[in-house]
């Protein structure tokens, strides 16, 4: 499927109202963006870094996700590593109506509706969860419109894990994206290497005062933020992986000058150091 930058228009086929999309390709598509439909993300396969709106995180096989209307974001797979295969519900809080989620059968739902607004990922229930998402897929209309009702109410009680703390209330223009993307998109390729403000500013076309500014009101975070929660959230899979890397390499693949900085950068953002995270992972 192509995908564009901004604004992303979910292909909607005709007399369908809740659609259900698989991904199944080599990569997922790497590209930053955002649309108005609400998405549930079931992964069944592939692996790599996920961007939701101000804030980054590791995705792997199991894992389901929930992002919100107009939320921007990116799942960016690890090549060369497993085929990526993902369902996708999408849908908006008028896909059946107006006033169809204000109705008072439908109370109990507005957890969902107030956490989707940052996303979240999913942490109980998955296992329901997921069964529910793959029967959407093979289901007629009434039976997908039963089973995704249920869905939403069962996505109503589970335990969650926020996914951003930056709501968006508006959609980027094709300008913004077009910079973001391009920020992102080499952000990601070289992230291990130092990057110098005035070299990814240039890349923007804008000043480094004027990039700053732009990068800050768009993600809630500064630059130099973001490159860091970037190299420390690779940090974390190296170290969940079976590979038994030692420290200082995976400090050096991070993208890290010193085995210091790492460990002072990791442990402020995980709130423990490399090696207790470690050894969490293979308890």
């Amino acid at each position: 499927m192509q995908m564009k930058v901004y604004p992303f228009k979910i292909p909607k086929p005709v007399d369908e109202h809740l659609i259900v999309q698989i991904d199944k390709e080599p990569l997922f598509y790497n590209r930053l963006h955002q649309h108005e439909e609400i998405q549930i993300s079931y992964i069944i396969n592939g692996t790599g870094k996920l961007l939701v709106g101000d804030s980054i995180h590791q995705f792997s096989i199991g894992d389901i996700y929930v992002i919100g209307s107009n939320l921007p974001h990116i799942f960016k797979s690890i090549p060369g590593e497993l085929n990526a295969h993902m369902v996708t519900i999408f849908f908006t809080e008028n896909t059946f109506g107006v006033d169809f989620f204000k109705l008072p059968y439908f109370k109990d739902l507005q957890s969902f509706f107030l956490n989707s607004n940052c996303g979240f990922k999913v942490l109980s229930g998955k296992k329901q969860t997921s069964d529910s998402i793959l029967k959407l897929s093979s289901q007629d209309k009434l039976e997908r419109f039963v089973t995704f009702l249920k869905l939403l109410a069962l996505l109503s009680t589970v335990t969650i894990e926020p996914l951003s703390k930056f709501i968006y209330s508006k959609t980027l223009t094709s300008n913004e994206g077009e910079r973001l993307q391009v920020i992102f998109d080499f952000v990601f390729k070289n992230f291990q290497k130092p990057i110098a403000l005035k070299e990814i500013s240039k890349m923007a076309f804008m000043t480094p005062n004027a990039f700053c500014r732009f990068f800050k009101q768009r993600t809630n975070k500064t630059f130099f933020q973001f490159l860091i929660e970037l190299r420390v959230e690779h940090a974390c899979q190296l170290l969940s992986s079976k590979n038994e890397l030692n420290i200082n390499l995976i400090s050096d693949l991070s993208g890290f000058n010193s085995i210091s900085n790492f460990n002072k950068k990791f442990k402020k953002i995980k709130g423990v150091t490399p090696t207790q995270y470690q050894q969490s992972i293979f308890i």
